[in-house]
């Protein structure tokens, strides 16, 4: 172990050695400098194209929508200079743009460039897995499927700073919607231009938000320069911001010691190490990871009792208290609290009767049930997750629980880098995946939308009518019955959880190291993880107790 920890140090320094070669290297402090490590790259540049949490993250800081979340996850004027103004029964908004916004190479932005990015997404060729995000603008779930015409899509540039939206019904979220990353603007000669390479590197993408990449070298490091060009960058104080892609979260440790970061997700075993450090944080994140079982890679998953054996032979409290140990919570089911509330101010999480509890005897049961039903006496089936040494502690923590509960049932555990496992989760080409997800806005429909039949995140094969119909309705003829509403979306997770096309784990939490002299750092619940913007370096604070100077 001695020797394990020595390498790890050493490899840490000899990153750093490599990151200080200039006086503005990746680990460099000189100036108004956060330097953050991340545990996988992002996915792309491309609005249109991203579905993962680093990317999201990451467009916070270079782009920027109609709209931004301030620190209550609330929606405040971003290149939108107001809130809409509303008409036709709040189906039609028109929303002013402020006239001095302009993009990274002087450009100004526009409302075509709105209205050119969200066509861009719905159109079927660009392969937008988020397209289905806009389907609540007129046209776009047809348009999508291929039966109408990109132009017939419910969103018009009046002028150049002046957008209209129509949508098929009023949204009570539509703001915060705005704000996310699939529906910021795009520069249509710089799209063009570049073609197939557009945002593929730094110098083929052009940036509308308080920071514009300088540098990205896949799986390496990303780096932001302040924008100039940013039309509040006054409100700006960060110069740069340095992202290095770590996946070993325990050489990022060694990097917060050596004062050569200012913030690292630790593992379980470092957390009771730095209990007294200043700069030890935990938060509980909005988001649920589960194990999704593909029905068409694994037949054997379609018997309901087989899935529902898998959800309830995990000890959730135990992995999260053993090999978590940073704030995550075991849950039972699929939307994750601090999502949204029920009508009455409750968390709608809460209000979830769940049966996927652990309960090794029930598991037990329904395998028997499972194994006469198939004609089966073992079942092998290999499950996807990263290639950290993180996820190979959680994913064998869960082989060891399916396993030991489960006799006759063998888990193989296949890591793969992070794009890769979502490119397998894309294509449908994996058996099992130990997979997640975050609100993209404020409300249940965020985590039922994407388990309904088609949806390009329900890789499981599972589908249901009725609960199509029920998360319909309330994105539909419920939307202003808000009691009634809350009940049909209750009712859809519960089915949901009854059928267990996945099993629930755990709701994510984080324990960060974050140095004390940072100040104005904002985390949210929903898009993008955080916001920079009012980020400042207090470098009168001292970084090791926490006080000033």
């Amino acid at each position: 172990m001695k020797r394990i920890k020595l390498l790890i140090a050493l490899l840490a320094l000899a990153v750093i050695a490599a990151g200080c070669s200039s006086a503005e290297g990746i680990y460099s402090d000189k100036g108004q400098v956060f330097r953050k490590v991340i545990p996988q790259d992002i996915s792309s540049l491309d609005t249109a194209l991203a579905t993962d949490t680093v990317s999201f993250d990451l467009y916070n800081q270079v782009y920027e929508g109609l709209y931004t979340l301030d620190k209550n996850d609330k929606a405040q004027p971003g290149v939108a200079k107001e809130m809409p103004k509303k008409s036709n029964g709040g189906k039609t908004l028109t929303i002013n743009l402020r006239k001095n916004a302009k993009w990274s190479n002087g450009d100004p932005v526009t409302a075509h460039d709105f209205e050119y990015a969200w066509k861009r997404v719905v159109n079927p060729d660009t392969a937008a897995e988020y397209a289905y995000i806009m389907y609540d603008i007129k046209n776009a779930e047809d348009i999508n499927m291929g039966k109408k015409d990109i132009d017939d899509l419910g969103v018009t540039a009046l002028d150049d700073h002046t957008l209209k939206v129509e949508l098929t019904k009023p949204i009570p979220y539509i703001n915060e919607m705005f704000a996310f990353g699939a529906f910021m603007p795009q520069n249509e000669k710089v799209v063009k231009k570049n073609g197939e390479q557009y945002a593929t590197t730094a110098d083929k993408t052009v940036f509308n938000g308080p920071f514009k990449v300088k540098d990205w070298k896949v799986e390496d490091k990303i780096q932001l320069v302040k924008n100039e060009d940013y039309w509040d960058k006054k409100a700006v104080k960060l110069d740069r911001v340095n992202y290095k892609v770590l996946k070993d979260q325990q050489a990022g440790a060694s990097l917060y010691d050596t004062a050569s970061v200012d913030d690292t997700t630790i593992t379980a075993d470092q957390v009771d190490k730095y209990q007294d450090n200043p700069g030890l944080k935990k938060r509980l994140l909005a988001s649920t990871f589960y194990i999704k079982m593909n029905q068409d890679n694994v037949p054997e998953f379609k018997n309901k009792d087989l899935r529902l054996a898998i959800a309830q032979s995990i000890n959730k409290e135990g992995y999260v208290n053993s090999v978590k140990n940073n704030g995550s919570e075991a849950t039972d089911g699929f939307t994750a609290k601090l999502t949204a509330d029920t009508p009455d101010g409750k968390d709608f999480a809460d209000s979830i009767d769940s049966p996927l509890t652990y309960n090794p005897k029930a598991a037990k049961q329904h395998f028997e049930k499972a194994k006469k039903d198939l004609g089966i006496k073992e079942l092998t089936f290999t499950m996807n997750t990263e290639d950290t040494p993180d996820a190979k502690i959680s994913a064998e923590y869960i082989k060891a629980q399916v396993e030991s509960t489960l006799p006759g049932v063998t888990l193989k555990i296949k890591q793969l880098p992070f794009k890769q496992r979502l490119n397998q989760e894309s294509s449908e080409t994996f058996e099992a995946s130990l997979s997640g997800w975050g609100p993209d806005y404020p409300d249940p429909l965020t985590f039922l939308n994407i388990m309904t039949t088609g949806n390009a995140q329900n890789n499981t094969a599972w589908s249901s009518e009725k609960y199509d119909q029920l998360v319909k309705d309330a994105n539909g003829k419920l939307l202003k019955k808000p009691e009634e509403r809350n009940a049909a979306m209750k009712e859809a997770e519960e089915l949901l959880l009854n059928d267990a096309p996945v099993a629930p784990v755990y709701q994510k939490g984080e324990a960060h190291l974050t140095n004390p002299q940072v100040k104005g750092l904002i985390y949210h619940q929903i898009g993008g993880d955080t916001s920079l913007k009012d980020v400042e370096i207090d470098k009168s604070i001292d970084r090791e107790t926490g006080k000033k100077k």
